[in-house]
């Protein structure tokens, strides 16, 4: 019986959570980003206060996944796991960028509470523009069926142009509820392992239309890869 009750209370706060307002996310590529229209009545959200979920996908081979670490300027830090087997060029243009240093010094400009944090931009905006290239993206709705990652909090996934599905470059966002109508329409490739915490903390910082009034800086992002190399990403035509 009270395994039941569980189950029917979950039920219940999700029906109560499930009117999140529209949410936009914005790619990065050469031409200036649009944004993603949705409806609200599909659009989920579990809690701005996250907790750790070990409910993900497993290693089933010797080989370990690449793990990355975002350590901020204030000297907080998140780790996450990166899941080449949902996601794999993407996973290797987000190793590419970390070992060219990329990142370092970018920031998280954009918090939505309960929905997403975003950063990566080149020039710290969500209309960015001038990255040099884009790649496919890797989702159902684009072809590429065997990403079955969901967006749930602490999911990291790539930000790309309204319907330009094969947009993304830079940008990436890391989920802080669960938004289950971006599912199959974004790559997502990484979930949070520690320091959902600080995820928490950017989402609830003061922001005005979305934007945050002081952008958190990422001083450096590095990534292990336990002697697996990784290739270059496949990359398409610049935006626009």
């Amino acid at each position: 019986m009270a395994v039941r009750s569980r189950k029917i209370a979950k039920i219940l706060v999700a029906l109560l959570l499930a009117g999140l307002l529209p949410l936009l996310l914005f790619g990065c590529g050469a031409a200036e980003e649009e944004t993603t229209s949705t409806s609200a009545n599909t659009t989920e959200n579990t809690s701005t206060n996250i907790t750790e979920d070990k409910t993900m996908p497993q290693n089933t081979d010797a080989t370990q996944n690449p793990v990355v670490t975002f350590t901020l300027a204030d000297g907080k830090t998140i780790v996450a796991e990166l899941y080449p087997d949902m996601a794999p060029n993407t996973v290797n243009n987000f190793i590419y960028l970390i070992k060219k240093g990329y990142y370092d010094g970018k920031v998280f400009h954009r918090a939505v509470p309960g929905f997403m944090i975003q950063g990566g931009s080149p020039d710290g905006s969500s209309a960015s523009t001038g990255f040099p290239y884009a790649i496919k993206g890797e989702f159902a709705n684009n072809g590429f069926t065997q990403n079955t990652l969901k967006h749930t909090p602490g999911v990291l996934s790539m930000a790309r142009v309204q319907n330009m599905n094969d947009s993304a470059s830079c940008q990436f966002f890391i989920m802080h509820g669960t938004s289950s109508f971006l599912d199959n329409d974004y790559a997502a490739f990484g979930k949070v392992t520690q320091g959902l915490d600080v995820v928490d903390t950017i989402a609830n910082s003061p922001a005005s239309s979305e934007l945050l009034l002081t952008k958190v800086v990422i001083q450096t992002v590095t990534v292990e890869t336990f002697g697996k190399t990784y290739p270059d990403p496949e990359i398409l035509q610049p935006v626009g």
